[in-house]
């Protein structure tokens, strides 16, 4: 048995096929974890989501920004034209358990690996963790808002869901703010400051933090626990680096033309294709 962690789909079916020929992934033995945006942008997320539900014992995915907005959009009847992407999705007859098995996905994953180095604790998000949780806070805070998506109000958070404030972190935080908030940290954090606020505007690579932040895994974390290994996606403009080894990012610009990569997790060994 293997685990396999693959970046960004985004809805390049063909590109994920391949990949999963490359390793040779076997569904009643491997197991492949999913860093969130599996559709929008590609050409076939019909395609993409529809091969993900029918894996689903070996699947694990967690949700991203791009899947949270599917969800939001589908909500509108008739559905908004403006993803031509994500067209043919919302007019599949098939929609409505493709899009339950969506918005059924969990914020956080993690799992004991067993590598090649003894035993290991990885944790799967899209975006990544802010340095001013701990890794138990994540894992509280992701629940909750899992459990908000899959409730019967879920249409008034997804509709709610939009925008950059509150831009920094309190506990104090309720209602459809703090959701936003929980939801902009696991979804769509690139530059973060030590104190938490985010910068959620600008999306270059690392080298281009604004004044006053930095890409949030360059950050102290904070050390109540013990260490594990984050896998995370979303940003593509990274093209897989961090400088470090407990933090790894999966999103190598698949859907702009460049490569997707999985990496098998017990010996980091890394599978890439061409994305055309």
């Amino acid at each position: 048995m293997a685990t396999y962690a693959v970046g960004d789909i985004q809805g390049c079916y063909d590109p994920l096929n391949r990949l999963l020929d490359a390793c040779h992934f076997d569904p009643a033995a491997d197991q492949l974890w999913v860093v969130g945006d599996m559709v929008n942008r590609g050409p076939d997320s019909l395609a993409t989501l529809r091969l993900l539900q029918s894996l689903d014992r070996c699947v694990v995915a967690v949700l991203g920004n791009h899947d949270l907005h599917l969800l939001a959009v589908a909500l509108d009847n008739p559905p908004q034209q403006s993803n031509p992407t994500l067209k043919q999705l919302l007019e599949a007859k098939d929609r409505a358990p493709l899009l339950d098995w969506l918005r059924q996905r969990p914020f956080l994953h993690e799992a004991l690996i067993e590598t090649e180095s003894g035993p290991e604790q990885m944790v799967m998000t899209h975006a990544g963790i802010p340095p001013i949780w701990s890794l138990t806070e994540a894992r509280s805070h992701a629940q909750e808002a899992a459990e908000l998506l899959r409730g019967k109000n879920h249409p008034r958070y997804l509709r709610g869901m939009y925008g950059n404030k509150p831009d920094r972190w309190s506990p104090q935080l309720t209602g459809i703010a703090r959701f936003r908030a929980i939801t902009n940290y696991f979804t769509r954090m690139r530059f973060c400051a030590a104190d938490g606020r985010l910068e959620l505007t600008v999306k270059e690579s690392s080298a281009a933090a604004p004044r006053g932040f930095a890409p949030w895994f360059t950050l102290p974390m904070r050390h109540d626990e013990p260490p594990y290994t984050l896998l995370f996606g979303h940003w593509a403009a990274l093209d897989g680096h961090t400088g470090r080894n407990d933090r790894l990012a999966l999103d190598t610009g698949c859907v702009w033309g460049r490569r997707m990569t999985m990496l098998r997790l017990e010996d980091r060994h890394p599978f890439t294709v061409a994305c055309r």
